[in-house]
C-alpha cells in the first residue's frame, strides 16, 4: 500500500489537487487564508503558474485565488498515490 505524500502545494503541477495539512505561513498571511476558508482539510487544485512562476493561481470552494509564490510555498498539502 502506498501512503500519501506531503508537500508544498507548488510542487504539484496545474490540474493537480491536494488536502491541505498545514498553512506554514507568517501570521498575517496565515490568518487572512483561514478567514477566506482554505483550512486544514480544504481541497485545494493547482490551476496555472504565471509565466515566470510567479504568482501561483489555485483554486478552493469554488473560488481562484492568486498568491504569490513564497506565500504558496507554504500551503502542505497531501496527495493521493
Amino acid at each position: 500500500m502506498t501512503e500519501a505524500t506531503v508537500q508544498p502545494i507548488t510542487s504539484l503541477p496545474a490540474g493537480k489537487a491536494g488536502t491541505v495539512v498545514a498553512l506554514d505561513l507568517p501570521g498575517d498571511v496565515r490568518a487572512r487564508l483561514l478567514e477566506l476558508g482554505l483550512v486544514v482539510g480544504t481541497n485545494v487544485e493547482i490551476v496555472r503558474f504565471a509565466p515566470l512562476g510567479d504568482p501561483v493561481e489555485i483554486r478552493f470552494r469554488g473560488c481562484n485565488l492568486s498568491l504569490r509564490r513564497h506565500e504558496a510555498d507554504g500551503i502542505l498539502v497531501e496527495t493521493a498515490p
